[in-house]
């Protein structure tokens, strides 16, 4: 069913409700779908769906004397539905504030609608930007990408109280393989989230405090490209020391991301491999959930992803060749005040958010056209219970639906504004340094 349609759908079985109600049953409503609203017709409470939690603990089964079965469907799409709205809620809010705010330091104006309005605003500007910077500028982007990793154990709480065949602790939960991570006490093999000072035995993308060799995006003293550099601007290889973000081996201590060279202890978070069981795990590629009903599992789903734990990333940009000092130091200082939220959505979030909206979606639209089939569960009078039903959630099945084609929409243009500042679409993996012309 299209969006449309299923809006149309909406608006035929709304439009049946005040009629079915009136039908000699004698009930009244109350405000449908509020905390304590009563639905119309044989006085079904509706759920307080100002939250998850409280749709997760409401009574489905005993309100409106459905099957079990039926109890746990509504109820997940229900969670999910509302867990979705807010989730992109928060997406909307962050990209206008971000995307507005770079649109606004580059003279594109401030005041824009909603998120994907600003992040259209804002890769315009950008590429403006680029061109008053100069057509024989060098620029270099060196950009530490965020993380965003799932709790394996949230995870299986929330399938247990979903399901009720799941038990929390002892629900197995697996990952995409070479794509957990956690607290290491042994040898890690893959990347190393390091606490701050510790030393790095590879590659290290954020901070050193020694030698580097490789992107700088500040200035750079030593050898630039090979040639002398005495504390000036890199936008190819700095040999010596950078006083910014780096994208480099690093001879000292590294603060930041640092992808180690072979097995070794990693002090902070490993990513892919130990060789001990992992501590605090969580997942950053694709969750493997238990055995558990698919309107759990896009229930869990959304809510895993929603609250996804993220790590800051961080953007230095530097430049030789310069047409315009003034145009490169405001796309510089915006840029790595801004960008580095717009890259949670396009890269940290990037992969997650579309799946999961699409999935949330396909469910609640499933509920919303099988209102029919879950009051035949609950027996006699089928047609009030779909009525009830009807009152009870269909604007709030509605805006999850337009929320998940607006979180999908804000996705797609939070990777448009990444590529206008490193030249690249991909909307995931990990961003290293980049120099344009």
């Amino acid at each position: 069913m299209n969006r449309k349609t299923l809006v149309g759908a909406l608006i035929a079985i709304v439009g049946l409700v005040p009629l079915i109600a009136n039908c000699g049953a004698g009930g009244v409503g109350g405000v449908a779908g509020k905390a304590g609203g009563i639905a119309p017709g044989m006085g079904g409470k509706c759920p307080d769906l100002s939250t998850p939690e409280s749709i997760v603990a409401f009574d489905f089964a005993s309100n409106f004397k459905v099957s079990p079965e039926a109890a746990v469907k509504l109820k997940a799409s229900t969670a999910a539905a509302v867990q979705l709205k807010g989730f992109a809620e928060r997406i909307d809010a962050d990209l206008k504030l971000s995307c507005g705010n770079i649109a606004k330091d580059l003279g594109a104006g401030a005041d824009f609608k909603d998120g994907h309005a600003a992040c259209e605003a804002a890769a315009k500007a950008i590429g403006d930007a680029k061109a008053r910077v100069g057509a024989n500028a060098r620029l270099a982007v060196v950009i530490e990408a965020p993380k965003c990793a799932a709790d394996l154990h949230a995870y299986g709480d929330c399938a247990a109280r979903c399901d009720g065949s799941v038990s929390a602790g002892s629900a197995k939960i697996e990952c995409e393989p070479g794509k957990l991570s956690g607290r290491c006490d042994a040898t890690c093999e893959g990347s190393c989230d390091v606490e701050a000072g510790a030393k790095c035995d590879g590659t290290c993308s954020g901070r050193c405090d020694a030698d580097v060799k490789g992107t700088c995006s500040g200035k750079c003293t030593g050898k630039c490209d090979g040639k002398d550099s005495k504390g000036a601007a890199c936008a190819g290889t700095c040999s010596g020391k950078c006083d910014g973000t780096i994208q480099a081996t690093c001879s000292g201590k590294c603060s930041g991301d640092c992808k180690i060279k072979a097995q070794a202890k990693c002090e902070g978070t490993c990513s892919g491999k130990c060789s001990a069981e992992f501590k605090e795990p969580k997942c950053t590629g694709e969750v493997k959930p238990p055995h558990m009903s698919v309107d759990c599992k896009a229930h869990c789903d959304a809510e895993i992803t929603a609250n996804l734990e993220c790590t800051q990333a961080r953007v230095g940009i530097t430049a030789t060749g310069v047409a315009d000092a003034r145009a490169f130091e405001a796309l510089k200082m915006t840029l790595e005040k801004n960008l580095p939220t717009v890259l949670k959505v396009s890269m940290g979030l990037g992969e997650r958010v579309p799946r999961m909206a699409k999935n949330v979606q396909t469910m609640v639209q499933g509920t919303l056209s099988g209102f029919g089939d879950i009051a035949k569960s609950a027996g006699g009078n089928a047609v009030m219970t779909s009525a009830q039903l009807t009152a009870c959630f269909a604007d709030t099945y509605k805006s999850s639906v337009a929320a998940a084609a607006g979180l999908e929409a804000n996705v797609s243009v939070s990777v448009s504004v990444s590529a206008s500042v490193n030249g690249s679409a991909s909307g995931s993996g990990r961003a290293g340094a980049t120099a344009m012309k």
